[in-house]
């Protein structure tokens, strides 16, 4: 009895020379645990807002503008058709905005290297576009009534290889969307014209980029957003 005493005398000396936070200090700390579970799972509706995921330029990722991203969700819808099937390869900001138009009617899925937008669920299938045609086998060839690409890098390599996904994935109708630099390149992989429609960024390129369709587009009939 003295013994189990004497350990919890030392117990109590030990716990009282263990530093402790002030209220204030623990809200704060607990705040900010709830702000960071907030960024990297965000919930509701929230989580298809663009920018919600913020850019990773290692990744070379630049988001659409909100005007951009809406136009090229209106023209996959468009192009889709009624319960139409729509895969954004390499495009989260368009993906984000058909999710955000509550289009419960349509399937659409976010093809991506970015671990981060896992947050999509089902919907979210990791992409690596050095291994084009390493899909899961739920994901059938020629499943999409349209594809919206958008190749991160400015390269031959690049394109050709995400050529090999969207070709893989596409029905027929192609949207795709990089630099002016790399028309003639998308014409000889994809059979793509170039579009009147001039995509726009959040943040000011120094590059050009430009859309390209390979169907009769509503893209075609305007200059600019």
């Amino acid at each position: 009895m003295l013994r189990l005493q004497t350990i919890r005398e030392m117990s109590d000396s030990e716990d009282d020379d263990v530093p402790r936070l002030s209220s204030h200090a623990l809200a704060a700390l607990q705040e900010f645990y709830s702000e960071q579970k907030q960024q990297s799972d965000p919930g509701g509706d929230d989580k298809y807002n663009i920018g919600i995921i913020e850019e990773n330029w290692q990744l070379s990722q630049f988001w659409y503008s909100q005007e951009t991203a809406l136009r090229l969700a209106e023209e996959a819808i468009a192009a889709a058709g009624e319960c139409g099937r729509i895969a954004c390869v390499s495009a989260p900001s368009v993906y984000q905005k058909l999710r955000e138009l509550h289009r419960e009617d349509f399937s659409i899925y976010i093809f991506e290297y970015d671990k981060r937008f896992a947050i999509y669920g089902e919907e979210f299938i990791f992409y690596d576009y050095n291994n084009p045609l390493d899909l899961p086998e739920k994901i059938a060839a020629h499943s999409f009534d349209i594809v919206i690409a958008d190749p991160p890098y400015l390269s031959e390599e690049c394109l050709r290889k995400t050529s090999e996904t969207i070709k893989y994935l596409t029905q027929g109708k192609i949207l795709l969307c990089t630099g002016a630099v790399m028309e003639e390149e998308a014409a000889k992989l994809l059979g793509v014209k170039m579009c009147k429609f001039i995509p726009k960024h959040t943040r000011t390129l120094g590059n050009e980029f430009r859309c390209y369709v390979n169907y009769d587009s509503g893209l075609d009939r305007e200059i600019s957003v």
